[in-house]
């Protein structure tokens, strides 16, 4: 796992101090913020992909097409702008997106503060084949089916896509 400083956060998403990605997990804090952004195509289709069987944490996992963390000093928009071209070679200023809003750990269980965007395209990206191994195009039930027939995804998967798809 890469090491990296974090803004820590006060429930008003306020920033209060920083710490180290390390520290933050192994403290298990939750008050440091994310970004999440879901690629949907034409037919409402989310492109969804599973993280490497080497990933730190949860490794083999279907997750967010875009996921990570924002870093210490950085806004919501810089830190999606940087992991939506480190994830999936997509630049966001050639590309629309739309926020779709603010999830907290202590209104909807997340594991962070994360802001959720939407990112509309039809096409495959050029994802990074050291984070991901695969992907499948699944419509929001689809996605909830699997889960509940027992594939595994990051903790916050189910939760956004029923907040904001389902």
């Amino acid at each position: 796992m890469q090491d990296e400083l974090l803004d820590i956060v006060n429930e008003q998403n306020q920033v209060i101090g920083q710490m180290m990605r390390s520290e933050v997990y192994k403290n298990k804090q939750s008050n440091f913020r994310a970004v999440n952004a879901f690629l949907v195509n034409d037919t409402g289709k989310l492109w969804i992909p599973r993280r490497i069987k080497t990933k730190k944490l949860f490794p083999d996992c279907l997750d967010a097409s875009v996921a990570g963390h924002v870093a210490a000093g950085e806004t919501y928009q810089e830190g999606l702008v940087r992991e939506t071209m480190e994830e999936l070679g997509i630049d966001l200023a050639k590309q629309p997106y739309e926020c779709l809003g603010l999830m907290t750990p202590h209104v909807h269980g997340t594991s962070a503060f994360a802001n959720v965007y939407l990112i509309r395209t039809n096409d495959v990206p050029s994802y990074n084949r050291k984070d991901y191994y695969e992907f499948y195009w699944l419509s929001p039930k689809q996605l909830i089916d699997r889960l509940e027939n027992g594939d595994k995804s990051k903790s916050d998967l189910p939760i956004m896509v029923r907040n904001f798809f389902l």
